[in-house]
């Protein structure tokens, strides 16, 4: 293994396998890849949570609360109605005979 210093001043490290060379990234690619990919984590992060603005888990969270509303509203309606069946079929069974229906 030797260790060389390129144009800019960081060193590398050369691996020498017998036919071919690996050369590991500088210090400075390196650094570079790494602000380059938080850059875009941070990009990602503003665009879920909002930049001063109602990102988009907010808006999956405002479209949650109303699909829970429709979803109770429509529980109570339900529900109503199964009371009204519920009370129209246990009344013909109970008067059942006051129609003359066997």
């Amino acid at each position: 293994m030797t260790k060389d210093r390129n144009s800019s001043g960081d060193s590398q490290e050369v691996y020498s396998t017998g036919r071919s060379l690996l050369v590991r990234a500088s210090d400075h690619d390196f650094q570079k890849i790494v602000i380059e990919k938080l850059g875009r984590l941070e990009t990602n992060m503003e665009m879920l949570v909002g930049n001063g603005q109602p990102g988009r888990v907010k808006q999956a969270e405002d479209r949650l609360t109303a699909l829970e509303k429709n979803d109770i509203r429509r529980s109570v309606y339900d529900r109503l109605l199964n009371a009204a069946i519920s009370m129209a079929v246990s009344a013909t069974i109970a008067l059942h005979e006051h129609w003359g229906l066997r």
